[in-house]
């Protein structure tokens, strides 16, 4: 097949398989977890019942006092915090951050999807499945990492 040129710019017509850098992968999927988790709160707030209960001080049995909100703040700081590091910090303090950070989400989004299984509604499974597949897509990255870019 031979090539089109635009303006100086050569044109194909076949689709390139971009390598995308390990850096970006990772950025990304912290921010897919983020947004998938976001998207879960928002959806719980709207279950019956969910508005009342806040209103009277605790979500679905959790008592909604500073400590539980710092512990969602820090919940919802860290994987934001993750996407800026994962593409500025160097290659081996980048992989094992993404390694630990991963796996101790991962292991926080997989009880919280275990506990959803007990009073299943369709949009926790999915959203809490996503997140947990973003999470160890995230440490299966890292991992492979040095195999990746050297």
């Amino acid at each position: 097949m031979k090539p089109n040129k635009l303006g100086g710019i050569e044109i194909t017509n076949q689709l390139e398989d971009v390598k995308i850098n390990v850096k970006i992968k990772l950025s990304i999927l912290w921010l897919f977890g983020e947004v998938t988790l976001l998207t879960f709160l928002v959806l719980e707030l709207l279950e019956q019942g969910v508005i009342t209960g806040i209103i009277a001080g605790d979500m679905k049995g959790l008592p909604l006092g500073p400590e539980t909100l710092l512990f969602y703040a820090v919940s919802l700081l860290i994987p934001l915090v993750m996407a800026f590091l994962s593409l500025t910090l160097k290659g081996p303090v980048n992989r094992w951050a993404n390694i630990i950070l991963g796996i101790v989400f991962a292991g926080l989004y997989l009880s919280d999807l275990i506990a959803h299984l007990v009073d299943p509604y369709a949009h926790a499974i999915l959203m809490g499945t996503a997140a947990v597949v973003a999470q160890v897509l995230i440490v299966w990255y890292a991992w492979k990492w040095p195999k990746q870019e050297g």
